[in-house]
């Protein structure tokens, strides 16, 4: 037995080594070498085998390239972008030298050296391909041009091995200097120009031969990112990376001797100027194309994809209600406007968004007098003050969150605040004493007709009552812009930032019975080869319904009786707020209907947009409210979008009238008259027509209320005055002053 195992054991052991004796062989270094070279004369092979095979082709032809078409909701043309391209070929002759030098330090360095092509970057752009990461990054300036020239943007493996082997071809056929001047003249900067001539006229309004260093590293520095880096239109993120990359561009031009440490200290960023728009934009069109444009952006389909062309953009806007909202802004405003012989007509600008409040669709939208004249979109700016049209959120803010009284009394509409003009708050670290209109003191009044006439020391109370972190999360909720919004009581008078667009949205979710609308301006977007379809908006409950449905019975009382009487009419019903900003520079009327909702301001614009100024005495009338030209707009286009008139009314539920126990003597009442310190200076005080008064004179419920708070407060603060409160900030200024607005 134990011969017969040894021999077992041997035999065993003789294949295992067969066996290791194999793979060895099998695996040897010189094997493995070969295997290896092997593989690479077979890529070598088949890089050759394309290389044979791919041509250099035949340039794009633009006369293929298609126009893009804006349409209405029903079908009807818009507009149609220009089926041509932005371009003019320049010599790169033409072109400054160092201005030609900034695209090679923005882009490829190795330009003047390389072969063409980036190995590792084009690696790196099949790898981002094949894992779905995008766009490739790190071509050279020769593979960008024969991409842009030659080929398409698809990013795909194909497109990608083909522009590998005609950037070598073109690299052999042409000097570099044709090279970068095909490259300058088919990149795309943005603001529609294609090539170096276009872009210099649309950022900079001169010839490309007649820029400096400064201005070509920013042009070069856009090719990054033409939509992101537009001075115009960038985020403060936005203008941070294209100074950043402006400066990158100086440095490396330094590094390579195109420019001295001296001459680049002396460079400063260049500011381009503002766009100015493409003909064919004439009125209001260019205002809608530029609004469906930025919700494009939003879509994922960017300025760059818009200009390859073929696109069909379906807007949500009615055109009836679109040609009746210009024609109310002509007959209710600009007809009686004076622009050219009057100094403050010439500064009134008027802006509007209509919304259908059950799906957040823009239906209309006046974005100025001529896109072509004024290229700001009043609809959709967020420079002004949205003013008393916010007060209706502070009561939205006080139902949704139970908030009571300082003497614990539950807020409903028919609660009741001291209403004397210039009152301190009581409940608040920082000081805060509002002036109503006119210096108006009301003495003991229900919240529903401080509503109707806007009394702003109720709402300064209210909100203090409410806390005013608690009053902006509402309000954020609803749709308020989070834009220059503190969290102090001025905001109860709308000092925040917001347009008519952003209020629109707000008001339609009141609306609807605050179930979160966001108006949104584009119904689709199609391509001959892909179909976009657009992202649905959020239909969250904002608020409850019993707390919508209470505010807008709150403001059926502002237009039936109250400072927004100029809407009222039996043809339809209707629910909204005044409101007048710091110095009259705003005035506005947010209002709605079963049906519709839309917001119409005024603007004071001066000095080409740059300043606000007053709407004090627009078309001789004095102080121009928000009860006066914007109501009467939005009476007239509403009375015109519904047909004549509508039979539809609001469903209201668990509306919430609030508490009303019994009232304390007032601080003042409303017949005393100010003492001179209080009295307002004459620019706080200006004249006021008739038609923009309010109909009623709030007086004291039937019921007995409670004046809140309890006690009278003192009229001088302890506290120390705080920055932006008391200290002359807009809405409030030392001795109680503030907002004069409805």
């Amino acid at each position: 037995m134990g011969r017969a195992d040894a021999r077992r054991a041997q035999a065993r052991e003789a294949r295992r080594a067969a066996k290791s004796g194999g793979i060895r062989r099998l695996f040897t270094w010189k094997k493995l070498l070969g295997t290896f070279f092997g593989m690479i004369l077979l890529g070598m092979g088949a890089f050759g085998a394309l290389y044979l095979y791919v041509d250099v082709p035949a340039p794009n032809a633009l006369a293929e390239r298609q126009s893009n078409v804006y349409q209405y909701s029903d079908g009807t043309l818009l507009a149609r972008s220009n089926s041509g391209v932005n371009r003019q070929i320049v010599d790169l002759a033409q072109v400054p030298k160092e201005v030609q030098h900034t695209f090679v330090a923005a882009e490829n360095k190795t330009f003047y050296k390389d072969q063409g092509v980036d190995l590792k970057g084009t690696t790196r752009g099949l790898i981002n391909t094949l894992s779905g990461k995008g766009k490739q990054g790190g071509s050279t300036i020769t593979q960008q041009y024969v991409k842009n020239y030659y080929l398409t943007q698809d990013p795909t493996i194909s497109r990608k091995l083909q522009e590998l082997v005609i950037s070598l071809k073109v690299d052999q056929k042409q000097s570099k200097g044709q090279i970068l001047a095909g490259y300058i003249n088919t990149a795309y900067y943005g603001r529609g120009a294609s090539g170096i001539q276009a872009a210099a006229q649309a950022y900079y309004g001169i010839d490309a031969k007649d820029l400096n260093v400064s201005q070509g590293a920013y042009l070069a520095s856009l090719l990054q990112a033409p939509s992101q880096y537009d001075w115009a239109t960038a985020t403060d993120t936005g203008k941070r990376l294209v100074k950043d990359r402006w400066a990158y561009t100086l440095k490396n031009m330094v590094e390579m001797d195109w420019l001295s440490e001296a001459e680049r200290a002396k460079q400063e960023f260049p500011v381009p100027q503002k766009p100015k728009p493409a003909k064919g934009m004439e009125g209001q069109t260019g205002y809608l194309v530029e609004a469906v444009n930025k919700e494009l952006d939003k879509q994922g389909i960017s300025a760059e994809d818009r200009e390859a062309g073929g696109w069909t953009f379906t807007l949500t806007i009615d055109k009836k209600r679109q040609q009746q909202l210009e024609k109310s802004v002509e007959k209710e405003l600009e007809s009686k406007l004076d622009r050219e012989g009057s100094k403050v007509d010439a500064t009134v600008q008027a802006g509007a968004t209509s919304v259908d409040p059950k799906t957040g669709k823009v239906v209309a939208l006046y974005g100025g007098e001529d896109y072509v004249k004024h290229y700001i979109s009043n609809a959709t700016r967020q420079d002004y003050q949205p003013a008393s049209t916010f007060k209706p959120l502070v009561l939205a803010a006080a139902l949704e969150n139970d908030s009571k009284t300082q003497d614990g009394s539950l807020i409903g509409l028919n609660t009741v605040y001291d209403g004397t003009s210039k009152r301190p708050v009581v409940g608040s670290d920082t000081p805060f004493s509002p002036q109503n209109e006119d210096d108006r003191s009301y003495g003991p009044i229900s919240v529903q007709k401080a509503m109707n006439s806007s009394v702003n020391s109720v709402f300064a109370q209210m909100i203090v009552d409410v806390t005013p972190a608690a009053t902006k999360r509402t309000a954020l909720a609803l749709g308020v812009p989070d834009k220059n919004f503190p969290e102090r009581p001025a905001v109860t008078l709308g000092t925040m930032n917001a347009s008519t667009w952003d209020m629109a949205g707000v008001y339609a979710t009141l609306d609807n019975h605050g179930r979160k609308v966001t108006p949104h301006i584009l119904q689709s977007a199609e391509h001959r080869d892909r179909t976009v379809k657009p992202e649905a908006p959020k239909r969250e409950q904002a608020i409850s319904r019993a707390s919508a449905d209470t505010v807008t019975s709150a403001l059926t009382g502002v237009v039936r009786s109250g400072s927004g009487s100029a809407a009222n009419t039996s043809a339809y019903q209707a629910a909204g707020k005044t409101g007048t900003s710091e110095e009259n520079k705003a005035a506005w009327f947010a209002g709605y209907t079963p049906e519709l909702t839309t917001v119409v301001a005024l603007f004071g614009e001066g000095d080409g947009g740059r300043k606000q100024v007053s709407l004090t005495g627009t078309a001789n009338s004095g102080r121009a409210n928000g009860g006066g030209f914007p109501a009467r707009i939005w009476a007239d286009y509403t009375l015109g979008a519904l047909g004549g008139g509508s039979d539809a009314r609001f469903d209201l539920q668990d509306v919430e009238r609030g508490e009303v126990p019994a009232p304390p003597t007032p601080s003042k009442t409303p017949s005393e008259d100010p003492t001179p310190s209080e009295k307002p200076s004459p620019s706080d005080k200006p004249s006021e027509t008739p038609s923009e008064t309010p109909s009623e004179t709030p007086t004291t419920p039937s019921a007995p209320p409670t004046i809140t708070p309890s006690t009278t407060p003192p009229t001088s603060p302890e506290l120390p005055p705080q920055p932006g409160e008391s200290d002359g900030q807009p809405g409030e200024r030392p001795g109680g002053g503030g907002l004069l607005g409805e």
